[in-house]
């Protein structure tokens, strides 16, 4: 594996987050909330490896720039431009989530989570499209 390989490892990672969202929003609404911290735990996991493949990426193969003019290109960025601004913030409001859950403050946990699971999900499946967009459909 090279670092040229990271950004389908991270779309990679992207797709499992949302099935780990999915399946943890699931069992809360079942009511297992032993299983629904298990997946959530495992989400931010897999989320904190995308973040990291995503940096080591930048940093050594640095941006791509969408090849393309046009409608895909408008489409590219008003996919990425929520994306990007969602993903900044909902690092903060994650840890706060995680935070609330494990000190048994559930109300508060589920205060912040009734917005902040949409926003991850939006967060996680536009970052595949991004991928798609970037590396496979446009190139």
């Amino acid at each position: 594996m090279t670092f040229q390989d990271l950004p389908l490892l991270n779309a990679i990672l992207n797709s499992l987050t949302v099935v780990l969202l999915t399946a943890g929003y699931v069992q809360i609404r079942k009511g297992n909330k032993e299983a629904h911290r298990k997946l959530m735990i495992s989400a931010f996991v897999v989320s904190s490896l995308f973040l990291a493949g995503y940096l080591v990426h930048k940093f050594t193969v640095g941006p791509k720039l969408f090849p393309m003019q046009g409608w895909p290109r408008v489409v590219y960025l008003l996919i990425l431009l929520p994306h990007t601004i969602l993903a900044m913030l909902n690092l903060p409001f994650i840890l706060a989530a995680l935070w609330f859950a494990f000190t048994g403050k559930f109300e508060s946990h589920k205060r912040i989570t009734r917005w902040l699971w949409p926003s991850w999900m939006f967060v996680s499946i536009t970052g595949v499209l991004v991928y798609l967009m970037l590396y496979r459909w446009f190139v």
